[in-house]
């Protein structure tokens, strides 16, 4: 992993460049969302209900995490066809699709259309935002070329904003500026450019190698687990699961013990935060006993920074540069998802 020729043989696509990136497109984001047009009528809500998939939905998921302690309002995130039936005239539908071609997000926004709802959009293009221009539905648009997954920035801080500028949630500004500084100072920490003796991301990237790859999370960084989960699935193509805390105490620790030969084969990788209360950061150390008295594999990563939201997404960028790493570590190119590809072939989908 500090061969350069590596990264250059098994990353035509560049999703190394993307991951670089992150910094920079959060503050993109934050600052194209603090610009658009939003109906102040969106304000009369009582419900949030974001319609996604995959590396769309990730970002309603985040949202949700981080605002659950102080929203005066449910956020929903509907990663279905379909539409949730309690969708009225006193909810703000969010349908967020990268290509803007996304199947089931068609289908959910479609019905969305027939319902008084308030209706916003946020999307490169495609067909959702031909329909949602045609019927006068705000669309919030950008560009940038990359795997949607590579696109979270644009999926995540614009509904962030928006919940803030519509009154339901404080003034996140001071947070995100935050929040790039930090990001900024862990990819000089942890890229391609720093040699694995000095390099964590790297270190636990040989370490997951050859191994099933378990996430845990809590509170704010719940769905920061499923982030690193899906990553490893698309970047790394590898088999990976993620729990959630305290839940994975009534059940998850009990099943650890059996198929025995699986103990050595598994790396429980737990995500933590400073902001995760008390007990929570109790059943992480008993839970990490409990691993140890199994036999099983497990490393603490923390988040850094100052605040919640940097302290999540330092985690998902550090996450996202191990899923790379480990990417390298199987020599398979991290931009492909020839399984995904293959599925909408074979349903028919035009993207």
């Amino acid at each position: 992993m500090d061969d350069p020729q590596l990264f250059k043989q098994y990353d035509p696509e560049g999703m190394l460049d993307r991951i670089h990136q992150m910094p920079e497109l959060c503050q993109q984001a934050w600052q194209m969302a603090m610009k658009f047009d939003l109906p102040q009528s969106y304000s009369e809500v009582n419900k949030v209900v974001i319609l996604g998939m995959g590396g769309s939905a990730i970002g309603g998921d985040l949202v949700n995490s981080l605002a659950v302690s102080e929203a005066r309002l449910p956020i929903l995130v509907h990663c279905d066809y379909g539409l949730p039936a309690l969708v009225d005239n006193k909810t703000l539908v969010i349908a967020s699709s990268y290509s803007g071609m996304t199947e089931e997000t068609l289908s959910s926004f479609e019905q969305a259309l027939e319902t008084g709802s308030k209706k916003l959009v946020i999307t490169t293009g495609g067909k959702l935002k031909s329909i949602a221009e045609e019927r006068n539905v705000p669309v919030f648009s950008f560009d940038y070329e990359a795997q949607p997954r590579a696109a979270l920035a644009f999926s995540f801080l614009p509904v962030l904003c928006f919940l803030q500028r519509l009154g339901f949630l404080s003034d996140k500004s001071a947070d995100v500026a935050e929040t790039v500084r930090v990001l900024q100072e862990l990819s000089q920490k942890i890229n391609e450019g720093v040699p694995t003796y000095q390099n964590s991301a790297k270190q636990l990237a040989k370490r997951l190698y050859g191994h099933l790859s378990v996430i845990y999370g809590a509170g704010i960084l719940s769905e920061v687990a499923h982030r690193w989960k899906t990553q490893f699935n698309e970047n790394s193509k590898a088999w990976a699961f993620y729990e959630v805390f305290p839940e994975l105490n009534h059940n998850a620790v009990v099943g650890y013990q059996f198929p025995s030969e699986l103990a050595s084969k598994i790396v429980v990788v737990l995500l933590r935060s400073t902001y995760l209360p008390k007990r929570i950061q109790l059943r992480y150390q008993v839970t990490c006993q409990l691993l140890e008295r199994a036999k099983v594999g497990y490393q603490i990563v923390d988040g850094e920074g100052g605040n919640p939201l940097s302290q999540m997404m330092s985690l998902v960028l550090f996450g996202d540069y191990v899923s790379y790493y480990l990417a390298m570590l199987y020599r398979i190119d991290p931009s492909p998802v020839k399984a995904i590809d293959y599925l909408k072939e074979q349903l028919g989908e035009e993207g």
